[in-house]
């Protein structure tokens, strides 16, 4: 049996910008990305801390060292500049191999840098 397990999250992150007219995503700077093991247009969960919105959505790389999140497409309604937020992706593992997985998690300090890796 597969088992949907936390694989990695960005902790805390900053929304920088949120564009409503685009097709829809989430720009992440592709250092965070890269820290959390997340690849580009792979799926991320995205808890808003500020106002409580839950949304799914992929992630595409912004800039390496930019610091941007940047909310786009319709979650943009969702999530504005300056709210926290959580971005979370899961993967599938055998029960087995889950008894002994741990999460990357990287959290980002108030210009979306990385402040710790837990």
């Amino acid at each position: 049996m597969l088992i949907k397990i936390l694989k990695s999250k960005i902790h805390r992150a900053t929304v920088t910008d949120s564009i409503a007219d685009y097709p829809g995503s989430i720009g992440i700077d592709s250092v965070l990305m890269e820290a959390a093991k997340i690849i580009p247009y792979e799926s991320v969960l995205v808890a808003d801390i500020t106002n409580g919105s839950r949304l799914e959505t992929y992630a595409v790389p912004e800039k390496a060292g930019s610091g941007k999140i940047t909310i786009l497409g319709a979650a943009a309604q969702l999530m504005k500049k300056g709210d926290i937020i959580i971005i979370m992706n899961f993967a599938y593992l055998a029960s087995d191999e889950a008894k002994g997985f741990k999460p990357k998690v990287i959290v980002a300090d108030e210009k979306n840098g990385i402040k710790e890796i837990l």
